[in-house]
């Protein structure tokens, strides 16, 4: 009897011993063990920054917008012609400025270093026009973009003397808000709402 009884304490044991390994139980640990890899917190101390003034909501949306759609497009040699690839890329900013009417953009157009310096200003100028002309098309209000600027040759991607497709390009930045936003005003807030209430909304497709 006695035997049983350790054999039973054993396998006990060892049941004890794999619930603690496996990750479903986690919750039984003790609380704190977790290592802390540098994350926790920063959801709050993002927030507070915010809406201390000490970041903007203009800077939150550029990373955003970096890391959500491709910001440049590119241009064949001497053309301000967009090409298809450059279209779907302009479509994708298209549908991610429509969702955020409160921001304004700025577009810049460059150029590689062929040709003179003033003939490559009124090259950039025209790319730059072509991709607010497009944007305008896919319903984006001209009054949303404030600026629409050419950097010639001044400003290359790869630093190079000639013929160099990566300089060819305009490049979309967000500049600011519609107004000057108050420190206090909610409009981050409002903006996740707007998010999160489209998330949850049915997408009915007509058969």
């Amino acid at each position: 009897m006695a035997i049983d009884r350790r054999f039973f304490l054993m396998g006990a044991a060892s049941l004890g011993l794999a619930a603690c390994s496996d990750p479903s139980h986690q919750f039984n640990r003790e609380a704190g063990i977790s290592i802390d890899e540098g994350g926790f917190g920063n959801a709050t101390m993002h927030n507070t920054m915010l809406q201390s003034g000490q970041i903007s909501l203009a800077e939150v949306m550029t990373r955003r917008f970096h890391a959500e759609v491709p910001s440049m497009v590119n241009f064949a040699f001497d053309s301000a012609v967009l090409d298809e690839d450059a279209k779907a890329i302009l479509r994708m900013q298209a549908q991610w400025m429509r969702q955020f009417p409160e921001l304004r953009y700025k577009i810049y157009g460059h150029t590689d270093a062929v040709g003179t310096a003033a003939y490559n200003i009124r090259l950039g100028q025209r790319r730059a026009n072509a991709v607010m002309h497009y944007l305008v098309s896919r319903n984006i209000p001209r009054n949303s973009i404030i600026a629409v600027v050419s950097r010639g040759e001044s400003q290359p991607l790869i630093a190079s003397e000639g013929y160099e497709p990566a300089n060819r390009r305009t490049v979309t930045e967000i500049s600011g808000l519609v107004r000057r936003a108050t420190v206090m005003d909610g409009q981050y807030a409002r903006i996740i709402h707007r998010e999160y209430v489209a998330s949850a909304t049915e997408q009915h497709v007509s058969q």
